[in-house]
This record gives structure tokens, sequence and C-alpha cells, in this order.
């Protein structure tokens, strides 16, 4: 039978997801209690109210983000967000920060999502999570531009050196129209060798280049 596989972190109040960053507010628009006078006896609902930024917990990219006149999240097609054929690329505890061109080699990634396992997720909701984490090099976001990617997604806190303000990698992959997730976890339960689907879908709003989504593997 297949397997889902849940990717996403769960948005809650006061998460903090990027450095800098306000946290998410969520809470009641309507409240059960409050609504019983709108009701029939016995009758109650909840309405909630969310404000957050658009990067929170696990979210995706689309070329809006970095360019004016890419395309936004409305303008991003259903299968380019659902159902693709999934690469996992299980990095191992002891490589570097830097993720190289060498690590997608060989690799066929045309029209594929892939999927960077480094391990960061587990520094999650910690002051840890915020420096020293992974990212891919210039040159890996070239080696997957070259390659065809569709999306690439990464367990860490950005796919970027964010000591680099020129952001090379986003640069590269969503001006080729390449998709970004970031912020992924749970990628270490993806069996070895599994041949999976990918899922991340956000919500589509126009004038809009970020928002969370809730991804997931299933694991044919």
């Amino acid at each position: 039978m297949p397997t889902l596989i849940d990717l996403s972190h769960t948005v809650e109040d006061g998460l903090i997801t990027y450095k800098g960053l306000p946290a998410p507010i969520i809470c009641d628009y309507l409240s059960r209690e409050a609504s019983r006078a709108l009701y029939a006896p016995g009758t109650e609902f909840h309405i909630g109210k969310i404000e957050m930024v658009a990067n929170t917990g696990t979210y995706l990219d689309s070329p809006f983000h970095r360019y004016a006149e890419g395309r936004d999240l409305a303008a991003l097609e259903l299968d380019e967000l659902a159902h693709l054929d999934g690469v996992l690329v299980r990095l191992p505890a002891e490589h570097g920060r830097a993720i190289d061109a060498d690590c997608f080699a060989g690799l066929d990634v045309r029209g594929k999502a892939v999927l960077v396992q480094t391990g960061w997720a587990r520094h999650w909701k910690t002051d840890q999570y915020f420096e020293g984490h992974s990212f891919l090099t210039e040159a890996a976001a070239n080696a997957l531009k070259t390659g065809g990617a569709a999306l690439v997604g990464i367990d860490s806190y950005n796919i970027d050196d964010t000591a680099d303000g020129r952001r090379p990698v986003h640069t590269i992959l969503l001006g080729a129209e390449i998709l970004i997730v970031e912020h992924m976890c749970n990628l270490e339960t993806i069996p070895d060798g599994a041949s999976f689907k990918f899922y991340a879908v956000p919500v589509k709003v126009k004038n809009f280049g970020t928002f969370p989504v809730r991804a997931f593997a299933l694991i044919e």
C-alpha cells in the first residue's frame, strides 16, 4: 500500500521560522463561546484568525519572490506542485555546510523534485537553527538548472548561504522557473532507494511569491 510521509513543520502561535521576521499570531476571530449567541441552542462554531509573514513554517518560493516580473503563486500550475517524481539526496552527517555540484553528479533530476536532506531540521525551534546552516553553492544551483530540475527542497534554514547577500541559489533557480521549498523535515524517514511522488501546494494567492505548504511524499 502507498505510504504518506509528512515533510512539513507545524505552524503555531509564536513560531519563529526566520530570524528577524515576526512570529505568526494565531487567535480567535469568533470564539465558540461568542458564536453561541448567533446560532440555535447547542450549535457553535469557531472562526480563527492568523497574522503572519509569508515565510513561515515549511514554505514554497515562486519566481515572484525574487523577480518582480516572475510568476506568482496564483500563476503556478498544479502539475508543478503535485505528483512530481522525487529524488532524495541524503548527505552524511560529516558533510560540511556547503553542498556543491558533485552531490548531484550522475543523478537524473530532469522534471523532478530534488529533496536535499542535511539533517539541519533537528535544530528546529532552537537558537542553533539560525546559525551555521547547510546550503547549496552557486555551482550546485547551476548544475540543477542544467539538469532540468523542476523543484528543489531542503531541510535547512535557507537554501542559500545567508552570509552571501547576492542569494545566488534563489537567483539561479527561481530565474530558471525552478521552485524552492525551504524548512522541510522528516526527510530521514523516506526509505533509501524508495520511489516517491512529492507534493507541496500553497494557497493560490495573487501577487504573492511565498506561502506555507503541507509538503509530503507519497511512497509508491
